[in-house]
């Protein structure tokens, strides 16, 4: 189903210009109407539906939160507020206090000045297309399409009207909940964390000074314009500076809404989701979790990663890009470990959805254990060069189809001459088209990716 605001990570553009906080204000007030009536198949005479919202550290976040809350508690609904925390604290949340829905604002590891709206549903997953669809139908005003007669949902009265609720007391219970995880003393652990200025700048120092190890901490001084600017997993080279410098023994890099983890390993490399999934595979395999034996990963998972898992007796299955497809297939074929090469990286047992600080305790956990370092952990994964070029366009349906592309497509392959592999896929959250070039040389991976963006450039499709 092909939505029109929400992709595949919600509803994401620049604030007040793709995204504004009317827009957000429909979005609070369908899902407090809609968990109180009969369409959502849960509403009942009487029912005040409970929402739970999280929100990162841009300046828009708190626009938007504020006008969200506003359409819940105008439908009738009570909207309960955790305030600054992470993706994975409000799908905790929602699911484990029995919420209707959560939602979450923040544009992940895009720049400060754009923002978004996750909505997750009763089961910390995220929302599925068809009532997506309903919310875009409500924005769009197509009311007939809710069952609706009237010019606009009806509004609650008197002692309807809802109730805001302070509830940080949820997100302390996760910052609990994810210590709980630990088998370890972190005490002997050198640990640096980049919380890339976003939702974690706060949690993660909570967590990981709990553990007891000794922390080197940067990207922890939001002011609303600096998420993700320079830092994060998006920008890793502070943080190998600062794992060489202060000799750490590992680093952990969190993007803006810290539902991604990359690390560092002691000597300063960059340890990517192929190679933490092949890490977190190997530990649940050796403790008979790892459920047949298989890995959900995306097609831009690198080659090599695969070739690592077969040879340590393990399979990968493949989906199209994005952590919801990962985790929909982890789902109907009940596997334990999936993930993106970007560090959305999903551990069923403990969790719905890409929880970074999740993902960087059991990396610890597995360095402890082992008694040995993450570049050993590491070592066998032999990932071939890749490089990934963005190109801005105008239509990323035209641009992909464009026949003058795919003949420069397949050019580029018959280059690499089987020895490596080509995908142009569009991005889910931006007017972008990716260009993956994987082959035995990075010098030609830049030179193919440059072929193919001025062939779409060429074909006019690139955005001034």
């Amino acid at each position: 189903m092909k939505n029109k605001y929400f992709g595949t990570d919600g509803f994401r553009g620049e604030a007040n210009v793709q995204l504004t906080s009317m827009q957000a204000y429909k979005v609070g007030r369908f899902l407090g109407w809609y968990y109180g009536s009969a369409i959502s198949g849960c509403g009942k005479s009487g029912y005040r539906p409970r929402i739970v919202i999280g929100k990162d550290t841009r300046r828009s976040s708190y626009m938007l939160e504020y006008s969200i809350a506003a359409g819940i508690t105008a439908s009738g609904a009570d909207a309960y507020m955790l305030h600054v925390t992470t993706t994975p604290s409000v799908s905790y949340v929602t699911r484990s206090d029995e919420f209707d829905c959560g939602i979450m604002i923040t544009a992940s590891h895009n720049p400060f000045y754009d923002n978004g709206i996750k909505v997750i549903n009763r089961y910390g997953e995220k929302l599925d297309d068809e009532t997506t669809s309903l919310i875009e139908a409500y924005i769009d005003g197509n009311l007939s399409v809710l069952g609706v007669m009237e010019p606009d949902l009806p509004l609650a009265h008197k002692e309807k009207i809802g109730c805001i609720v302070d509830y940080v007391s949820g997100r302390n219970r996760y910052v609990g909940y994810l210590i709980s995880l630990a088998s370890n003393s972190y005490k002997n652990l050198r640990i640096g964390i980049d919380c890339a200025n976003g939702a974690s700048w706060n949690i993660a120092r909570s967590v990981f000074g709990a553990l007891g190890a000794q922390l080197y901490v940067i990207g922890d001084e939001p002011d609303g314009l600096n998420v993700n600017l320079d830092c994060g997993s998006t920008h890793m080279e502070k943080l190998c500076s600062l794992v060489r410098e202060k000799h750490l023994d590992i680093g952990f890099a969190f993007d803006g809404d810290a539902d991604r983890c990359l690390a560092v390993d002691e000597k300063g490399n960059i340890v990517d989701g192929d190679a933490i999934m092949y890490i977190l595979a190997k530990r649940l395999k050796a403790r008979g979790m790892l459920n047949e034996n298989t890995v959900v990963a995306t097609v831009m998972s690198n080659s090599g990663f695969f070739s690592s898992l077969e040879a340590a007796g393990m399979r990968c299955e493949q989906t199209t890009v994005g952590d919801r497809f990962v985790y929909e297939r982890m789902q109907s074929k009940d596997y334990s470990l999936g993930g993106e090469q970007s560090g959305h990286i999903i551990l069923k047992k403990y969790a719905t959805t890409g929880d970074g600080i999740l993902t960087a305790i059991m990396v610890a956990e597995e360095v402890c254990d082992s008694k040995t370092t993450l570049s050993k952990l590491a070592a066998p994964v032999m990932l071939y060069p890749q490089f990934v070029k963005n190109i801005t366009v105008k239509d990323k349906n035209a641009a992909v189809n464009d026949s003058d592309v795919q003949d420069k497509i397949k050019e580029v392959e018959t280059l690499i001459g089987g020895r490596g592999r080509v995908l142009l896929r569009q991005s889910g959250t931006e007017p972008k088209i990716r260009i993956m070039i994987e082959c035995e040389n990075e010098d030609k991976c830049r030179n193919y990716a440059d072929m193919i963006a001025e062939e779409i450039i060429k074909g006019g499709h690139a955005v001034d």
